[in-house]
This record gives C-alpha cells, structure tokens and sequence, in this order.
C-alpha cells in the first residue's frame, strides 16, 4: 500500500509537500501537522453508483421531512428533517448540544414507533446516556431507540446497516471529533480523521436516506473545530449558543441547503431539559423604569426580540476610564461614546461606562444604538426615562439618527409588550432631543 506525507493546516485543510511557518491560505501562524495518506484512503469514497434519469429521482417534498414536534426546531431546518440529509450541529461545551438531541431523539421516537433512532454515545457512556434520558423525560420506553458504544466509523456503519432492516432511521453521532476510522492516519479529532468520518456518515446518509446528526466541537474563537471543509461537506450547519450562566438558548442555521437561514429557535434551560419559548414573552416592561435602562426590538434573523439595555456610568479615578460592554458590539458601542461625548459635550472621558443586555443575550444590530445612548445618558444624569419607552434608531458619526428595516415588525411587537411611547427618526432627528427626557428639572 503507497503511502506518502503531507503537512495538513489544521485551521483550513491547505495541503503542503513540507512544513510551512504560515499557511499561504488561511494565514494561521504554526498550523501545519503532519499527516499520511494512503491509497486506500482515497479510494474509500469511491462508489459504484450510476447516473439517473431526471424523470426517476423522487422528489423530497414538505410531506416527505420528518417533523420532530419541535416548532423552533422545525422552523430553523425549514419545516423539518430531510430524508438523507447530514446536520452539523456545534456549539461550546456544556450548552446543550446532547441536550437538545437527547429531546429530540425521545420526541421522534415516541411519534414513530417503526422508525429506529441510534445514538452514538462517543463521549459517554450508555450508561451515563441512560440517565440524561430519564432525567428529560418520565414516559422512556426506548424499543427503537439504541445507544451504540462504537467509535470506529466503519464498525458503525456496518451494524446499522446490518440491524435497520426495512424501517427508516435516525443517527445521532455525540460527536464526529471521537469518531475514527482504520483508513485515515491521526487520532481522534484530526484533520484527516475528521474529514474522512464526516465523509462516510455522507456517504451512508445518501445511499440509505438515512438522517445523521452530527455534533462537532468549537475552538476558542468560537469556530467550528476542523477543516473548513467539513462545513461544505454537509447539508446544514447549526449554532446552538448562549451564555451558560443565563438561561436562554437560541439556535441558528448558518448554512442550509433545505431552507432559509434567516430563522432563529429560541429555547430554555430548565432542570426538565430544554423548552420552547416565545420570544415576546421573554422580556416584560417594568412598573417603574430603572435609571440606566433602555428597551429597544432587535431582529434575530426574521423574529423581532424585546431587550433591556442597561448602562452604569460613574465617576473615573484611573488615568484611562474602563469600557466594559456585554452583549454589544464593542466598537459599535466605542462609537456610540465617542459621538455623545463629541455632540452633546459630555466629559465621558472621565466616567467608567458599563454596559450589559439583560438576560445574557447579544446583538450586533445598528438599531439598537439609540437605546444604547438613552440609557447612557439616563445613568449620567441619574434619572429614569418616560415610561413604557423604547428607542429605535441606528446612529450616525454626525450624531443623526437614522431609520433601520422593518420598524413595523418591530413596533408590532412592542406594542404587544406595553411599549406605547416609542422615540426613533420619527420624531428625534439628532440626539440632542434625547436630553430634555432625562435631564433634572430646574
């Protein structure tokens, strides 16, 4: 069997003859490995299929997708599972990934007795897997759904292939980075290993219309972990975020070949697992308005999101004044500071200035800077803004206030929570008109 070497670059999958400093495609600074590739390897994906006629292939219609009783879910695939489609789904450790999968795996199995789901526990074991399951539900009856200790790929597939019979299936791989293969060189994780397992799990999901979950890793930037190619390799990718010390969770396609990505899941952690929430019931006025706090209606890909803006300026006493913003873009809100300080005169160049969006949630839209500099503004001058308010309107470098898309979504939306005064481009045209709402009376 020829074999030869290669230097792989762990951050792309650029292939070189010998060991680079800097990958020439990517960039990355000492990310080159080492890596051996046979023949075999390659010949791995080859298959014998032949070519059919347009007229013969069947369709997969919305009849056809598997709903999993999940409507966030179902609206962020883009009405449901495909047959034969292969999902990535990433996120950073102990966000709920298995969670989520463990739910869905129960629900599917409860709806469709005839359909066997197998998941493969790669980072637990079946033992462990047992007892999440139990702990999500109380009604486990678990004849079709089989939890499959096996990390070698092949092994995998084949007993599968070996115990599906006739009935249709789901996999759910716990994750594709503890998976490996005999043909591909590396351990568990590796650039060659991870390409070669996602390919086989392709391969499979293709040839027996077969569904196949897989969850990957993130590296500290909050990318997913592995070449680049393991993105295109499969049908759709899923974010499944939020901060781990809040509650919320929401869940984003950033590629899907079945359906839009503009859609966004939004769920709950709880001690029973995750639960379906609805966005406008996330986020209530307060009988009295807080000093610092400001509400404005984002958009979090087609659904507009309810958010409180909370902001703490106070007096410096060190040579250069702390910035600390959660939940904002940082430069945006850098610009938002300096223009206020520039336009209305105000000396923030001596004040700590904190800013934070309630319930751990986070968005880089333009339209919320005008709530950013209300409520900047009403913790300078320490006094609440009008009640029942919300501002909407993205800022300018010439401290103008202009529109932002689709106000009439969100303006529906806060007036479903109570929010009746609304101060955008309508009736403020530069920020000045903002400092009668909360500057002390004489």
């Amino acid at each position: 069997m020829k074999t030869k070497k290669i230097y792989v670059c762990q951050n792309c999958g650029y292939e070189s003859p010998k060991w680079l400093g800097q990958c020439p495609q990517c960039h990355a600074w000492n990310s080159f490995q080492e890596a051996t590739v046979t023949a075999k390897t390659l010949k791995k994906t080859i298959t014998n299929s032949k070519p059919l006629p347009l007229s013969t292939v069947k369709e997969l219609g919305p009849t056809t997708s598997i709903k999993t009783n999940f409507t966030e879910f179902d609206r962020v695939l883009g009405g449901g599972i495909i047959p034969g489609s292969v999902i990535l789904l990433a996120g950073e450790p102990g966000i709920g990934k298995s969670t989520l999968l463990s739910q869905l795996a129960i629900a599917i199995a409860h709806q469709d007795k005839k359909r066997q789901i197998y998941y493969l526990c790669g980072e637990e074991s079946p033992q462990q897997v047992k007892l999440r399951f139990q702990r999500l539900t109380k009604n486990l009856a678990g004849e079709n759904l089989f939890l499959f200790p096996e990390l070698d790929v092949d092994a995998s597939i084949t007993t599968i292939q070996q115990t599906m019979g006739q009935n249709p299936s789901l996999v759910i791989v716990d994750s594709v980075q503890t998976m490996t293969s005999q043909d591909a060189s590396g351990g568990p994780g590796s650039l060659n290993q991870t390409r070669l397992v996602t390919n086989l799990w392709r391969q499979f999901a293709k040839e027996t219309a077969t569904p196949v979950f897989l969850v990957g890793h993130v590296t500290k930037g909050g990318l997913i972990a592995g070449p680049k190619t393991l993105e295109h390799m499969v049908d759709v990718v899923l974010s499944f975020n939020g901060d781990r010390q809040h509650q919320l969770r929401l869940l984003r396609a950033t590629k899907n070949r079945f359906g839009p990505t503009a859609e966004v899941g939004v769920w709950q952690m709880t001690d029973h697992g995750l639960e379906e929430v609805d966005p406008s019931q996330l986020w209530q006025q307060k009988r009295t308005a807080p000093i610092g706090a400001a509400a404005t209606v984002v958009l979090e890909g087609n659904r507009p999101l309810a958010l409180e803006i909370q902001a703490l300026v106070s007096q410096s006493f060190l040579p250069t004044p702390k910035r600390v913003i959660n939940g904002l873009d940082y430069n945006r809100a850098q610009i938002v500071l300096a223009v206020l300080q520039k336009y209305l005169r105000l000396p923030l160049y001596k004040y700590d200035v904190f800013v934070n969006v309630s319930g751990g949630l986070q968005t880089r839209e333009p339209a919320a800077d005008l709530a950013l500099a209300a409520s900047i503004l009403s913790s300078y001058y320490n006094r609440p803004l009008p009640t029942r308010s919300w501002f909407l309107g993205e800022i300018s470098l010439l401290g103008e206030i202009r529109p932002v898309g689709q106000s009439a979504r969100r303006q529906k939306q806060a007036q479903g929570l109570g929010l009746q005064n609304a101060y955008s481009w309508d009736n403020l045209s530069n920020l000045r008109q903002l400092i009668p709402l909360v500057r002390p009376q004489k």
